[in-house]
């Protein structure tokens, strides 16, 4: 079998291709080279990019088999993340490789505006002995003003402090009992732009975010105020920033980040008291060693078919370690819920019971939709797309949990509504240290079973020598009986037999069997992977 192709697209540090171990075909191509991009992108699996390869929906269309696009670093803004999961394939970043890189630079910037370092630096060099015109400021008691208290305002705002700072932040998805926590006091962010001597912006870049620091925020500063914005461009605006350094009203900035990029020309560059850097934010040999080894882990995992906590297209998050066994079993779940219904339900409910439900549990429902397509659709059934194929098809789809397991400790359940009305359900559970995945009931009938790749059931009424036969025609059809489970919910009513085989039961053989012993139906569920 051949080994799944990893297009390597930019320059990567060495420790990425090693995490990625032997298991794959590496490729090369020039990312920033759009005929070299489409050309190599066509027959690979993954591809691990930067910032200078775009893999827009034409590229993913021209990639007839990629299933993961990895970024090794944290902006997306060059891969279409919408087109990605319409077709299936999973978006992965490097979410926290490069926030104490980010956080330090922010650091140095602030450092370097108040004591005019690159500037003296500069002149110096130059021949220039310029004591008297690159004097600073102190940071020492004064107050900085932390626009984002994610994780790295955050790490800024801690370190800092231990400069002598005064923190005050504007966040609003941050209660004030954990800013309090960091060390920060919470404001509005006019109070913020009024109070601070020093502002540095840590948002994501969004449409809410886009000019924040624009004009009317740089008219209500304090005076000699000094603007760092080592996050995204266009979160400050650039020409307001250079009228308010014009008038006198900011009396410095440091800059890593632009509008529009690369940037080598810009009216802020004329400013001798604007300290800037061509987008290093993330430019360590250390952060980038994170993010290329954290994207070659999550690359593994994804061809692998499991699901990763850092892609950005599909639900989960970070998975708590207690739910990850139960992943293959909600998917196994959910293939042999299609089995025994046959059609593709109007209503999914995925029921979670247990200690189990103590933590976020969402993915597990994301797993089961996977199972439930896999044999349905001719396309490949992915964690990113699977939502998207019970929507195409009219399926409600609803969670549903309780601490309350009567029965076993933890329980999932895969529960469907069929266009009849009749509804079916199969439900499992993890045994054991091995999270043995059993089958433990089907619709009303209790049961007890190891779930196996090659599984039956048989549904009729309750009489003698049904198990007999049974076991006699396959016997003659060559076929083994590994276990079973037969379940009645009368004596001489409705019954159930599941049984776990050693290879698949033939079509032919199950329809016979079917027939001698009256079965009202007869499903044979193959779970091996193709």
């Amino acid at each position: 079998m051949s080994k799944p192709v990893v297009l390597i697209a930019e320059e990567l540090s060495p420790a990425t291709v090693d995490a990625l171990g032997p298991d794959f075909e590496i490729r090369h191509c020039d990312g920033a080279d759009r005929q070299d991009l489409l050309t190599a992108i066509r027959d690979v699996d993954a591809i691990l990019i930067r910032s200078a390869t775009k893999v827009d929906a034409e590229a993913i269309a021209a990639a007839r088999r990629l299933r993961v696009v990895a970024r090794a670093g944290v902006g997306l803004d060059n891969v279409d993340v919408a087109a990605a999961t319409k077709a299936g394939v999973m978006v992965v970043n490097a979410p926290t490789s490069n926030i104490v890189t980010a956080a330090e630079l922010a650091c140095g910037l602030i450092v370097a505006t108040a004591r005019n370092i690159p500037q003296a630096n500069a002149a110096l060099k130059n021949g220039e002995w310029k004591r008297s015109k690159y004097t600073g400021v102190e940071l020492s008691e004064k107050t900085l003003g932390v626009v984002g208290l994610g994780r790295i305002g955050a790490l800024v705002a801690q370190r800092m402090a231990g400069f002598g700072m005064k923190i005050v932040a504007y966040d609003p998805y941050i209660q004030p009992a954990r800013a309090a926590q960091m060390g920060a006091r919470l404001l509005s962010l006019d109070e913020l732009l009024e109070t601070a001597d020093f502002i540095t912006v840590h948002l994501p870049k969004t449409p809410e975010t886009l000019g924040l620091i624009g004009d009317d925020a740089l008219h209500k500063v304090k005076p000699g105020v000094r603007i760092i914005n080592a996050a995204r461009g266009g979160i400050v605006d650039e020409a307001a920033l250079a009228s308010a350094l014009k008038e006198g009203r900011v009396a410095g900035a440091g800059l890593d980040v632009y509008a529009k990029e690369p940037c080598t020309d810009s009216p802020l560059f004329e400013f001798d008291t604007v300290v800037a850097t061509p987008h290093l934010g993330a430019s360590t040999g250390e952060a980038q060693e994170k993010a290329g080894i954290s994207v070659a882990r999550s690359v593994r995992l994804a061809l692998a078919g499991e699901l990763v906590p850092d892609a950005v297209n599909i639900q989960g998050g970070v998975i708590a370690e207690d739910v990850k066994p139960g992943l293959p079993l909600a998917e196994r779940l959910g293939r042999i819920f299609t089995a025994l219904a046959g059609e593709v339900a109007q209503r999914l409910d995925v029921e979670v019971r247990g200690e189990i439900t103590q933590h976020d549990v969402k993915v597990l429902e994301l797993s089961a939709i996977k199972g439930v397509f896999e044999d349905v659709v001719a396309e490949t059934v992915s964690y990113v797309n699977a939502p998207l194929f019970a929507q195409e098809r009219g399926v409600e789809v609803r969670l549903t949990t309780s601490s309350e397991s009567p029965d076993h400790r933890n329980m999932v359940t895969v529960r469907g509504t069929l266009t009849s009305g009749e509804e079916v359900s199969v439900a499992g559970t993890l045994a054991g240290p091995k999270h043995l995945q059993k089958i433990v009931g089907i619709d009303d009938y209790t049961l007890d079973l190891a779930v196996a790749e090659h599984m039956a059931f048989f549904r009729y009424t309750d009489r003698p020598g049904v198990v007999g036969t049974l076991g006699r025609m396959l016997g003659d059809a060559g076929v083994n009986i590994a276990g079973m489970q037969v379940a009645r919910l009368s004596e001489g009513g409705d019954a159930l037999i599941a049984l776990t085989v050693d290879e698949t039961i033939p079509s032919a053989v199950l329809a016979e069997i079917s027939e001698e012993i009256g079965a009202s139906s007869a499903h044979s569920v193959d779970l091996t992977d193709d």
